[in-house]
């Protein structure tokens, strides 16, 4: 099937403009929390994206005290995971002009609790694992090198997996203020 390809339609007068300016191809994502309701430890909400203003809820695993009646933050990191990779999948599948009928994509994080809870300050306070399980429906047609060229090519482009591959330093900032809570 010989179809065409939307994604390079849309890419390539982009990557023709990073070719001439690189710094137009430097982005910013973020994420805002700005406690409310601060007298429940359980419970706050973020919100994702500057432009959108995404208001996501979010709670606490239930392995350190919470109600984990929400996603937690551990949850949001394999859904940022799972949703760089199958992204990047159907963007190099058009790319390729390889038709997908069916993905899964399935990230998941492991950590002893014990060093966050301070239980333990021996172990570390981080996930120790993560993974990525992948299942992808593709025409008998396609070939296995070509499918294994679109794996390789996904892993390759997710930035999600490679930041996390490759531990990017981040800089925390932190800024304490006081206030004069006097009773009035």
């Amino acid at each position: 099937m010989i179809f065409n390809s939307i994604v390079k339609e849309r890419q390539q007068p982009l990557n023709e403009n990073y070719i001439i300016d690189p710094k137009a191809a430097w982005i910013t994502d973020v994420a805002v929390i700005e406690g409310k309701n601060l007298n429940d430890p359980f419970h706050t909400s973020v919100c994702i994206n500057d432009e959108l203003k995404v208001d996501f809820p979010i709670g606490v695993h239930r392995a350190v005290g919470g109600h984990h009646d929400f996603p937690n933050s551990g949850d949001l990191l394999c859904a940022a995971l799972a949703s760089c990779f199958e992204t990047a999948l159907r963007l190099i599948a058009n790319r390729l002009q390889i038709v997908l009928y069916k993905t899964k994509v399935r990230a998941t994080a492991n950590v002893d609790v014990r060093g966050t809870l301070r239980v333990d300050i021996n172990v570390p306070v981080y996930f120790q694992t993560m993974g990525l399980k992948i299942e992808v429906t593709l025409n008998n047609s396609v070939k296995e090198e070509m499918a294994n060229k679109l794996i390789k090519a996904t892993e390759q482009s997710c930035i999600v997996l490679q930041t996390l591959l490759n531990g990017t330093p981040v800089i925390v900032d932190a800024k304490i203020l006081y206030c004069d809570n006097t009773p009035i």
